[in-house]
């Protein structure tokens, strides 16, 4: 048998591979010339489905069900502080060493983190933010990336016998840190029905018991196979590989819960649904737009590109509802290390990021566009041919003078009410870009969980192709992604709408005939379950559960499965809500080494910007019966479809470089795959807006009428968003702190406006109900903490998971069926007598 290249050699001429693959500062890297196939429909995706139905009972789940779905009610002791001004520093140097080699020991903690993010090493497990194309720091991680990977290099160990101590229904009662922090999951167990603990199984089993399960369905459609956003490309490919030649496009991911809007918005306006600036750009832009995103906690390493922004020149314009610490200042803890730099990092407070804060209203980003549009568009009038790009929008774009007749149409009266800011307060944001081009706008899901994300994200290209500010060094639109890989599984396929030229690819690669109807995403899948018309649930990654709006009718509908089936490498709450047999299968993780029989094997990831790159463990597994993503899938595939496929499964799990072949003759832009993975650093897919070539269905950039609604809300009520604390990456919570927001000790907190506190007799600590309201039903949390916060009046904020019971099945952003995290009406009411 062929054996795997050796991963670990030196190319043979290593500076020149070095220079080649690394555009200096304000170059366009190379893109390539085909499409890349990101898979969005370019027709937009409709709501499929806009029926109400029954709210759960959220607050009697917990005595009806003997497992609970949300986070126990108990609190672990709050402790306020004063909000921090400041993000990183030496505080976030501590809590990095501190959880590595708590968790990892320091030998072990100490050799993953200086991989971490290494063009020889491996790639962050938490967020998709990209590496620099040149010189690499010796600590290229953040307080985050260094959690994650702590966790991940974790020693101690779920196994059999932890189960066996551990009841489902003791497990659930553990907070969501303490099951994270049991340890690695290191051997395959099963959940039979009627079985109180998770039992170990075998391998070969294990893949019997799922293939009886997908075989005796009626319909392959009566399963689903959900992805995480930190799978691999080479296992993503081969999971929707599978599920195609089982016969169904069931592939919900998370994407469709965070940024579907972005790719539901620039498919139809640029070409494709992914951001069109490089890292470099970032560095090189005059003006940085930042709006519905916290980069200080969900995006750390984002903070040393701003602060490169800054020392180049760059305006930044922060729009958030709540004033972020990574927002305000940054303290770089590379800066310790130059002696030129490290007192005055010390004693300083660092680089100040924002020169505007717009504290916009929840759901207000709509508004403060208008309102610079408007501004613009005024300057340009008396000012002609300096403000706007004429000649950009002539040879690039159409439906220009509509969308001039619909800002004009736009009353100042209703962009003050909606956005919570003044006129005066836009125009500056305008006066700074007026007279620029290279101006980049960065958004994450405080703009896609909105009910009109897509419209607010077309509103962002409409900013950039008034201005021309895309296509050109230091300028494009910038949707910064959440989870490690989550932009690459959608290359590879995940998705459960894919295009014609996909699935044609697919049938001429493997000769078989992929199923053509588009299949569930989340938000449908999660409804189809509770309807009982599906029977198997597959999740490779996640954590499905607490991840999911309404968590108590993802929970009821998860009960109705036959069997449920969780890939993971830890413990979390979603493992423990099953159908009647479950199973879970512990899989390696990023840092691991992967060894096969060719062997050691690396996979690779794409990042926020479009680069493919290498991902190689440097660990060794702890002891037990983990296996790669690869061949689980692999495993379960050749026990499911037996001489149905003609697919060499066990070829793909001996060597890795199999895989990339074929990815090569699939998906355009993976051309000498195996070849250019191997480059330093990776390569770049191609990208047509940032070339101005832009691949929509008329050729052009398109401008969008969108639409600017107020939201009427009734006496009383508020608008809740849902947000991370710092101590938590997605729904894997590290501790219960919130060191920027002063909060410590505890989750299970609503943050409030003070005067709004103050209308409703509510008292700093007290304790709260809270009830969201939707279509005329209600769902009710008890027992949260009501701390004041510099936040809008009008609004509040919680964290999720322990937020998500309030957040109604039904309630999704238009065309991109996006649950509405960041815009739930609620009524708070106070606890008589209750303290904290």
């Amino acid at each position: 048998m062929e054996k795997s290249p050796n991963n670990s050699a030196k190319p043979s001429n290593p500076a020149e591979q070095h220079v080649a693959n690394e555009p200096k500062s304000g170059e366009r890297p190379g893109q390539g010339t085909e499409r890349t196939n990101d898979h969005y429909d370019p027709a937009g995706k409709p709501d499929t489905d806009t029926r109400i139905f029954p709210a759960p009972d959220t607050v009697n789940a917990k005595y009806k069900f003997s497992v609970l779905a949300q986070p126990p009610e108990e609190f672990t002791g709050l402790t306020l502080g004063k909000p921090a001004s400041v993000a990183a520093g030496v505080p976030a140097v501590l809590k990095s060493m501190a959880f590595s080699w708590g968790e990892a020991g320091v030998s072990r903690g100490t050799h993953a983190l200086l991989k971490l993010n290494q063009k020889d090493g491996f790639d962050c497990s938490s967020c998709a933010w990209p590496d620099p194309d040149r010189d690499r720091a010796i600590a290229e991680f953040c307080e985050n990336g260094a959690k994650a990977t702590a966790s991940d290099a974790d020693t101690r160990r779920a196994g059999p016998d932890f189960f066996a101590k551990h009841s489902v229904v003791d497990l659930s009662h553990m907070t969501d840190r303490d099951l994270n922090n049991a340890g690695r999951l290191t051997h395959p167990l099963v959940l039979r029905k009627g079985d109180t603990h998770y039992r170990p199984i075998a391998w070969s089993d294990a893949f019997r018991l799922i293939a009886d399960e997908l075989n005796a369905l009626a319909s392959p459609d009566e399963a689903i196979f959900y992805t995480s956003g930190k799978v691999p490309n080479e296992p993503a490919f081969l999971y929707q590989l599978f599920v195609r030649q089982f016969g169904t496009n069931n592939l919900p991911d998370c994407s469709n819960m965070c940024h579907e809007s972005s790719g539901s918005a620039l498919s139809p306006t640029l070409g494709l649904g992914k951001g069109s600036v490089t890292l470099n750009d970032i560095h090189d832009a005059e003006v940085i737009l930042i709006m519905g995103q916290n980069p200080g906690t969900n995006h750390p390493r984002m903070l040393t590109a701003l602060q490169h922004a800054k020392h180049n020149g760059a305006k930044i314009i922060a729009v958030n509802p709540l004033r972020e610490a990574g927002l305000d200042h940054f303290k770089n803890p590379q800066d310790f290390l130059n002696p030129v730099k490290a007192v005055g990092t010390l004693l300083g407070r660092g680089t100040k990021i924002t020169d505007l804060y717009l504290q916009v209203k929840v759901n207000g980003d709509m508004a403060v566009l208008r309102g610079i549009l408007k501004h613009l568009l005024a300057a340009e009038e008396q000012n002609p041919g300096t403000v706007v790009d004429h000649a950009f929008i002539n040879q690039y774009t159409t439906t220009y003078e509509a969308f001039l007749t619909n800002i004009r149409n736009t009353s100042w009266e209703d962009i003050e009410e909606i956005s919570g800011l003044s006129r005066e307060q836009l125009r500056e944001a305008a006066n700074l870009m007026a007279t620029k081009q290279k101006i980049i706008t960065c958004w994450a899901m405080g703009l896609t969980q909105q009910k009109n994300g897509v419209m607010t994200i077309q509103e962002i290209v409409n900013l950039h192709l008034l201005k021309g500010a895309i296509g050109i060094p230091g300028a494009g639109v910038c949707p910064v992604r959440g989870h490690s890989n989550v932009q690459g599984d959608r290359t590879m396929g995940i998705w459960e709408r894919p295009h014609k030229e996909f699935l044609d690819a697919l049938e001429k690669e493997f000769n078989f005939q992929p199923p053509r109807d588009h299949g569930l995403d989340t938000v449908e899948t999660i409804k189809a379950m509770y309807e009982g018309k599906t029977k198997v649930f597959m999740s490779l990654g996640g954590n499905f559960l607490s991840a999911s709006p309404d968590t108590e009718f993802v929970a009821e509908g998860m009960r109705k499965q036959r069997l449920t089936v969780f890939i993971s490498t830890k413990l979390n709450r979603g493992h423990l809500v099953t159908g009647e047999t479950s199973l879970m299968l512990p899989t390696l993780a990023h840092l691991d080494i992967d060894t096969q029989a060719s062997g050691q094997q690396f996979t690779s990831c794409e990042n926020s910007m479009g680069v493919v790159s290498q991902n190689k463990g440097v660990l060794k597994p702890l002891e037990g019966e983990m296996r790669s993503e690869v061949a689980i899938v692999s495993g379960i595939a050749m026990a499911t479809l037996g001489t149905r496929s003609t697919v060499d499964w066990q070829g793909f799990v001996d060597n890795y470089d199999r895989i990339r072949e074929v990815i090569a003759r699939v998906i355009p832009g993976f051309d000498k795959f195996n070849q250019k993975i191997r480059q330093l650093g990776g390569f770049y897919l191609p990208n047509g807006p940032r070339e101005r070539n832009f691949t929509t269905e008329n050729g052009k950039a398109n401008f969008t009428v969108t639409e600017m609604k107020k939201h009427e809300l009734e006496p009383g009520q508020l608008v809740l968003m849902t947000i991370r604390s710092h101590d938590q990456f997605n729904t894997t919570v590290y501790d219960y702190n919130d060191r920027y927001r002063g909060v410590y000790g505890e989750r299970r907190v609503i943050f409030m406006n003070a005067q709004d506190m103050q209308e409703r007799g509510i008292g700093e600590k007290q304790l709260v109900n809270i009830t969201s309201h939707f279509e005329g039903q209600q769902r009710k949390l008890e027992k949260f903490i009501a701390i004041p916060y510099d936040i809008p009046k009008g609004n509040t904020a919680a964290y999720y998971p322990e937020a998500n019971p309030l957040v109604p099945i039904a309630s999704v952003a238009h065309i991109s069926n996006t649950p509405t995290s960041k815009f739930i009406i609620i009524t708070v009411e106070p606890v008589a007598g209750a303290f904290a």
